[in-house]
């Protein structure tokens, strides 16, 4: 095999269609099939399942993916690794959650830019289950996620706890003033669907203290979630910042207590794969530049683990 033959493989299960991947790749349809049909005979395996609704790879055709993307990935850093020698060099790729994406990903950036040059940071944003999705099909080196304890195939590094907070008017309740959760037993809430590990999270808080929450709508998007709230007559329940450092946003914000929700956050590397030496150094400036915006009072509402005191 060649690593022409592991391109067009990986962008096949990429776009789940052999047309879809022939059109990125810009080459005929049946040459994609011949290289993937080679692949498999000299395997002596069936990689992909072909069917009216496109393509999904087996179990060997998945293991396969993950190491051509690794292969794919270190080919690429080779040309600015010759550039950068005795520097930390090659693409970075990092999942932020939007809530965390809003006071995280400009100066992870930029500290980034400034202190290794050699590293070119891909940012991907989004809700936490799509991130743990991506890092487990290898497409992410690590994410920041909602979690403190390792699974399998997966390396959590603690960063800190962020509180809850109720976001959108609440009749009877002043602005930025705190709100009892029992208080939003009737109010209408628009929350995330409930495989999301917030809307878990938020079910089990209602549950322990007897209440029925009012969820009028399943929304899988923090920015929608806001702009229905900032409508009125509905709230919703968010991280610390997800509201970002808008003024005319304060007196929506509501501190959420008896009880408070917390949940922990760290920073999550795969363990199956090789890691780079700039993925080893993106690793030490999020655990120090959490820390450290943390500690200065940029980062609001958090509270960092004992393992980064």
């Amino acid at each position: 095999m060649d690593i022409r033959q592991l391109r067009y493989f990986v962008a096949i299960v990429d776009r789940g269609s052999f047309s879809k991947a022939a059109d990125q790749l810009r080459v005929a349809q049946p040459s994609l099939s011949q290289q993937v049909a080679g692949l498999e005979a000299e395997l002596k395996t069936l990689l992909l399942l072909r069917s009216h609704q496109g393509v999904q790879p087996t179990e060997a055709g998945r293991a396969l993916y993950l190491r051509a993307r690794e292969v794919i990935r270190q080919m690429e850093q080779i040309p600015l690794a010759m550039r950068m020698t005795g520097m930390e060099s090659g693409r970075v790729a990092i999942g932020l959650p939007t809530s965390v994406a809003v006071v995280f990903a400009l100066p992870l950036f930029e500290y980034t830019r400034g202190h290794f040059p050699g590293i070119r940071l891909q940012i991907v944003e989004g809700m936490s289950g799509y991130l743990a999705e991506l890092m487990a099909n290898g497409r992410l080196d690590m994410a920041i996620l909602f979690r403190e304890s390792e699974t399998r195939g997966v390396s959590v590094a603690p960063l800190f706890e962020e509180s809850l907070f109720v976001f959108g008017e609440i009749e009877g309740i002043g602005g930025a003033e705190d709100v009892p959760l029992r208080r939003l037993a009737n109010v209408p809430m628009v929350l995330p669907s409930t495989a999301n590990g917030l809307r878990i999270l938020i079910d089990r808080a209602f549950a322990r203290e007897g209440i029925e929450p009012e969820v009028i709508g399943d929304i899988d998007s923090l920015p929608t979630m806001l702009a229905i709230a900032r409508r009125g007559k509905v709230v919703t329940i968010v991280s610390s910042d997800a509201f970002g450092r808008h003024t005319e946003d304060e007196h929506l914000i509501h501190a959420l207590v008896g009880p408070e929700i917390h949940r922990p956050v760290g920073l999550c590397v795969p363990n199956a794969l090789p890691v780079s030496a700039a993925s080893l150094a993106i690793q030490k400036v999020v655990r120090e530049l959490t820390a450290e915006l943390i500690g200065s009072g940029v980062w609001s509402g958090v509270v960092r683990t004992d393992e980064n005191v």
